[in-house]
């Protein structure tokens, strides 16, 4: 199955969907219209059973060279576009008397709203870094579980360089991924570095001939689900991300708790005991469009998406 929109290409095959950023002459430069198509992207896989796994590459040369700078010296002034980045809400940001109400949504970065809602999804996510990802080519695969670089990757967090901060709510992200020495001196300096760098850093699972790369994404994607039960592995990534922001262990202990007890009189539950008993592959027939919603208030996050 296929399906485009005017950014992205969107295929699903063999229960693995790949999200193709897809401006090539553009190096997949990153718009308004790109976060709302990624947005849609995700919801799409995470209403449709049949996709286990979600993989995100770019066509072309790069993965993503950031934010598209057609706009010039305005590219990053919203004030003066009006507050408008793709993001919804009606009017501008700045009252009459020149102040900013910052709880508008004209304000909010459109790169942490793609960030948000791919912290949300409900199947693994497999960053394919295929070239350069610059910018919010770099920040928009921190929510993701795994990325695998080509080794002609090359990534900056060049924020400072361009006179703005880390976005797509990176400042959360980043420093939990690789540290926060490692992390600020990427975003300090802003310089560009290679495959190789962002291995030892921790930002990169594994580096690949560029050949090997989509084959080694969707041979991970295969091997984290093809015999676990969705809706468990749907709860898991949720957990192990919120958890990353508990204050004290017993907040997981609270959703481990909830968790195991309505998990353990599922359907699943009973099957994965079974099958081991008999010694046979599990089938899972819990779905995800169905259980999920039962378990979402679980988790107690932030309504943005």
């Amino acid at each position: 199955m296929m399906r485009e929109f005017e950014t992205i290409t969107l295929v699903v095959d063999g229960g693995i969907a790949t999200i193709m950023l897809n401006r090539p002459d553009r190096m997949n430069a990153f718009t308004g219209q790109m976060m709302v198509d990624l947005v849609a992207a995700f919801d799409a896989t995470d209403a449709d059973d049949a996709v286990r796994a979600v993989i995100v590459t770019g066509a072309g040369r790069a993965f993503c060279a950031g934010a598209d700078l057609a706009s010039g010296g305005a590219t990053f002034d919203y004030a003066q576009r009006g507050g408008k980045d793709g993001s919804a809400g009606g009017g501008s940001p700045v009252r009459a008397d020149g102040s900013v109400d910052f709880a508008h949504e004209g304000v909010r970065d459109s790169g942490g709203r793609l960030t948000l809602r791919i912290f949300q999804s409900l199947k693994p996510v497999i960053g394919a870094i295929n070239g350069a990802a610059v910018g919010i080519g770099a920040t928009m695969q921190l929510p993701m579980d795994f990325r695998l670089a080509s080794d002609t990757a090359r990534f900056g967090f060049v924020f400072a360089r361009r006179g703005i901060v880390p976005e797509a709510a990176s400042s959360w992200f980043l420093p939990r991924l690789v540290g926060i020495g490692q992390a600020l001196e990427w975003c300090y300096s802003g310089r560009v570095f290679g495959a190789e760098e962002a291995l030892t850093g921790g930002l990169v699972r594994s580096v690949h001939a560029p050949d090997d790369l989509l084959p080694a994404a969707r041979a991970l994607a295969l091997e984290l689900t093809a015999d676990s039960a969705p809706v468990s592995v749907a709860m898991t990534r949720r957990m192990m991300w919120t958890m990353l922001g508990a204050g004290h262990p017993m907040e997981a202990h609270r959703i481990d708790s909830r968790g195991v007890w309505v998990r353990g009189g599922s359907a699943d539950a009973k099957e994965g005991v079974t099958s081991f008993l008999e010694k046979r592959d599990a089938v899972f027939e819990d779905k995800v469009t169905e259980q999920w919603p039962l378990a979402a208030d679980w988790f107690d996050l932030p309504g943005y998406r």
